[in-house]
């Protein structure tokens, strides 16, 4: 599982009461170490542990670097100081939430101790001067499942934000003739995002084969794995290919410091190697380092964000949407050639043939079903969205290749978003429910939500821990 960590800032201001927010800071330090979120506190800089002096918040700012804080926790444990917040948010360029307990009951004598929330109203404003993007979670008590439920929405947020911006790509060769459809804008990419791609030919990576045939140790456990995690429909020297191949991808992938792949797939490779590589991209899936087809670079980085989304906890699979199911209006039949990963299947897949080819090497298994979430993003004349919605397995024909068939609220709605773009055929499933998560994530890397379920008022309901 993934692991992140938060900067911790609680904040008061001077005219309400000082203990108050104090107090409610301390409390919330105790529920985050009861939920077992790590984080960074200021106890050891400001006094009162809040944030409201701007010497202070200097030297938060620099303890929060030093220890390479992931997202901005800024309680309101009564009104707060909103410009304190708005310049250490704004430096340190990090996904925040604000949060303010509910207020008590004002006393006899009609004094209130904090106006926590009409804190966050002012906080809301003015980061947005300050052209700071941010979360919020809806103000409620400590003890309410919703505080939860945001606060573990929020870190996979920063997980997922954390993964963008650090993304770099092996490509292994361009992509095929014949897919114009994956065609990507590598400068774009890097100016806009920081993505960053390392290309290499076809001959770099028969090269790293043969030397990983030759150390022998790696191929001969990749071998062994495949044996007893997979049918085996294929011979030994063309198993050895498919092992010498997951393990050359994974050198060059520690070579050049890559965080996903991306293969020309076909149809060079195979008058080198004689194999398809759906097998061996399914073995280094499943090992948390995804590997798409087509040199489709927008299908890799929809695979980060997404596995992000689910804090590394289960494997993604990377699909083609492909035909309607032949007795559900809203169905569709999810398959790809065999790069699925063992985790995502409901049965003991097999090492084969695919479809549409006649060389060996494609993993053969339906996925298992449940719920999940599917992905695309793309982009055309420099605007980049996400689609992104739920779906479920669901029973339909057999097929070839990994698949598997899902039901969508509303199949026509989806495929008029995937043919009037900027998305393609191909899409990232995963058997988690991460919409909210990839929705609030977008925010903050300059990447407009596109949800293909009418849903929009439900997801924010529950980044903002509305149960």
């Amino acid at each position: 599982m993934a692991s992140i960590k938060i900067g911790f800032a609680p904040t008061r201001r001077s005219i309400f009461s000082a203990p108050a927010a104090v107090e409610y800071a301390n409390y919330t330090r105790e529920k985050l170490r009861k939920m077992g979120v790590e984080f960074v506190d200021i106890d050891d800089i400001a006094e009162d542990g809040l944030l409201h002096d701007d010497a202070d918040r200097i030297k938060i700012e620099e303890k929060f670097r030093k220890e390479k804080v992931d997202g901005l926790f800024f309680p309101h444990g009564n009104f707060g100081t909103e410009y304190e917040v708005a310049r250490l948010a704004k430096n340190m360029n990090l996904p925040v939430l604000i949060w303010g307990p509910r207020d008590e009951r004002p006393d006899e004598n009609g004094i209130r101790l904090r106006d926590s929330q009409c804190g966050i109203f002012a906080t809301g404003k003015v980061l947005r001067r300050f052209r700071v993007p941010f979360t919020y979670l809806t103000n409620c008590n400590l003890d309410d499942p919703g505080f939860e439920q945001g606060i573990r929405q929020f870190i996979r947020v920063c997980n997922v934000v954390k993964a963008f911006r650090n993304i770099r790509i092996l490509q292994i060769g361009p992509r095929p003739y014949d897919f114009w459809s994956t065609m990507c804008n590598e400068g774009e990419l890097l100016e806009k995002f920081n993505i960053q791609l390392a290309p290499i030919p076809l001959p770099e990576l028969t090269a790293e084969m043969k030397a990983a045939k030759e150390e022998g140790k790696k191929v001969a456990e990749t071998i062994k794995y495949c044996k007893e995690n997979f049918n085996i429909s294929v011979n030994e020297e063309q198993l050895e290919n498919v092992a010498a191949l997951k393990v050359a991808m994974r050198s060059l992938a520690d070579k050049y410091g890559c965080t996903a792949g991306a293969i020309q797939c076909w149809n060079a490779l195979q008058s080198e190697i004689g194999i398809m590589p759906c097998a061996a991209n399914s073995l280094l899936n499943e090992e948390g380092f995804p590997v798409v087809c087509e040199t489709d670079i927008h299908g890799a980085i929809t695979a980060l964000m997404v596995e992000a989304a689910g804090m590394d906890e289960s494997r993604s699979f990377f699909a083609d949407w492909t035909v309607r199911h032949p007795d559900n209006d809203n169905g569709e039949l999810l398959q790809h050639c065999g790069p699925w990963p063992i985790s995502c299947a409901g049965c003991k897949p097999t090492i084969g043939y695919p479809l549409a080819f006649d060389h060996p090497g494609a993993v053969e298994a339906e996925a298992k079903h449940g719920d999940l979430t599917l992905a695309r993003f793309d982009g055309d004349d420099g605007e980049y969205s996400l689609l992104l919605g739920n779906a479920k397995g669901i029973d339909g024909p057999y097929t070839k290749g990994t698949y598997l068939w899902v039901e969508v609220a509303n199949w026509p709605r989806l495929e008029a978003k995937i043919v009037e773009g900027p998305y393609i055929h191909h899409c990232v499933g995963i058997h988690q429910d991460v919409v909210p998560v990839l929705y609030e994530a977008c925010k903050y890397i300059g990447v407009k939500p596109d949800l293909y379920d009418d849903v929009e008022q439900e997801v924010l309901d529950k980044i903002h821990g509305i149960i």
